[in-house]
């Protein structure tokens, strides 16, 4: 799903590095995610960490304001080249007017190839002082024990959600910080259609299958399935991990530890059949039909549901911008009503490199870029396509309908991670076996023994202990 979200970036105007936030809804998600060894000299945050003035950077000028230096301190981040930095300069133009502290740009290539340049910037010590990368699994594959700042004690980071925290963290220690808005795995559907039917948002799978029978009944297709682009098969498979945590709480890390696995996992085989289940309401044609065309079919209403992750919001708006508050979003509905949650995708991390010679401004750097008053600055460049995990950051008065639409399931807490962030397993195959699952060619209980093969190669591979 990686190489398939560049096209969407191209057109779209979100901050958000979308390769990593679906990082797990493709071949190059967490697949060949092998960590490289390497010992870095000690310099976290606590009494072994190098001042900026000692490490040969600039300290504040003497008698002017404690926050900005007196000389200009220039700080390197690693970003991919897909990633819109309109947002993101925002913020960063505001950084250094505040503490004179620039931010330069080096791009690196998107999927394996720039995963494959950070690991071997980081092993070879060459990697810049900031890091823009995904979170989750692929973020603790680079092995950030070893390589980027403990932020833990940091006192910024209590700006952060708490539900960011476990995607970048490595035991009780945290690595990075958010770079801005959240995605959701989700259902997308026009709002109109479900207007003139008479539908209400579903809470459970009875009733969005309910919602189904009455679209197909109208002669419109329920949901639409765009399988040419085979990443998009995954989603609600993927969509439905807060139904499966909901169920068995302890799944991610059973699931890590070879202790539990789909085909034996009740929760987790429901996914399956939730996918299996929707053949018959999706259009005829869902096996040619690529992503592009259902965003139209979306749109037009001839297609009334569409589970997607959330950054198809910022693709809608750039090619149909009078059609996006006909757009809404519900969470991917569980079998109670009273376990209804949304499966999130967290935005990408920012860390700072052990061996830069710019931790304390990287820091200074770090401590304004996770406030609401930066989130509000992003949000003037770059809509946000999911609430922020800032603490205190709202959304702006013209955030997509489809935006607010996920709030309260941020306010009321029920949310959470995607699997990808919180497991580093993500078998490659899972386009290949969820179309399968999907187009009826397996049964959902063949469909999670194939993916749990699938994934046992993955940790093998991976060196995961257990396995």
């Amino acid at each position: 799903m990686r190489a398939k979200s560049k096209q969407v970036l191209t057109a779209a105007t979100s901050l958000i590095l979308v390769a990593g936030l679906v990082a797990g809804c493709g071949n190059n998600a967490n697949s060949g995610n092998n960590a490289n060894a390497g010992t870095n000299a000690e310099q976290t945050n606590g009494g072994g960490t190098e001042t900026n003035a000692a490490a040969g950077g600039n300290a504040p000028a003497e008698g002017a304001s404690a926050e900005r230096y007196e000389e200009t301190v220039t700080l390197k981040m690693l970003i991919d080249n897909q990633t819109s930095t309109e947002g993101l300069k925002a913020v960063t133009d505001e950084i250094e007017k505040r503490f004179n502290i620039k931010t330069e740009y080096e791009l690196r290539p998107g999927g394996g190839e720039g995963d494959n340049l950070v690991k071997t910037r980081l092993v070879s010590g060459e990697m810049t002082d900031l890091n823009f990368y995904n979170a989750g699994s692929l973020f603790k594959s680079l092995q950030p024990e070893k390589y980027f700042v403990d932020l833990t004690s940091e006192p910024f980071m209590q700006n952060v959600m708490e539900s960011f925290l476990p995607t970048v963290s490595v035991g009780d220690k945290v690595y990075a910080a958010p770079s801005g808005s959240s995605q959701a795995g989700a259902w997308l559907y026009n709002k109109k259609v479900y207007a003139e039917l008479g539908l209400s948002v579903p809470k459970t799978w009875d009733e969005l299958m309910a919602n189904n029978e009455k679209i197909k009944a109208a002669g419109k297709t329920a949901v639409i399935g765009s399988y040419k682009d085979s990443w998009t098969s995954q989603l609600i498979l993927l969509a439905d991990y807060y139904n499966v945590q909901a169920e068995a709480p302890t799944f991610a890390d059973d699931f890590t530890n070879n202790k539990a696995k789909f085909e034996t996992t009740p929760a987790a085989v429901r996914g399956f059949e939730k996918l299996a289940s929707v053949k018959d309401y999706m259009n005829k044609d869902y096996l040619a039909t690529t992503y592009d065309q259902a965003l139209k079919m979306l749109v037009d209403g001839t297609g009334v549901h569409y589970p997607m992750l959330t950054f198809a919001l910022s693709n809608i708006f750039a090619t149909y911008p009078d059609k996006i508050d006909d757009i809404g979003v519900f969470a991917q509905p569980g079998d109670s009503a009273d376990k209804n949650g949304l499966t999130v995708w967290m935005p990408a991390a920012i860390s700072i490199y052990k061996e830069s010679k710019n931790i304390e401004a990287a820091k200074k750097w770090m401590s304004f870029f996770v406030t609401p008053e930066a989130m509000a600055l992003m949000a003037t460049k770059a809509k946000p396509e999911g609430p922020y995990v800032i603490k205190g950051a709202k959304l702006p008065d013209d955030a997509y309908g489809g935006v607010k639409d996920m709030m309260p399931y941020f306010d009321n807490n029920t949310n959470a991670p995607a699997l990808e962030f919180l497991s580093p397993l993500k078998g490659p195959n899972l386009p290949q076996i969820t179309v399968e699952a999907g187009a009826g060619m397996k049964s959902p209980a063949d469909s999670a023994k194939a993916y749990d093969k699938d994934v046992e190669k993955q940790a093998k591979q991976l060196g995961i202990a257990g396995w």
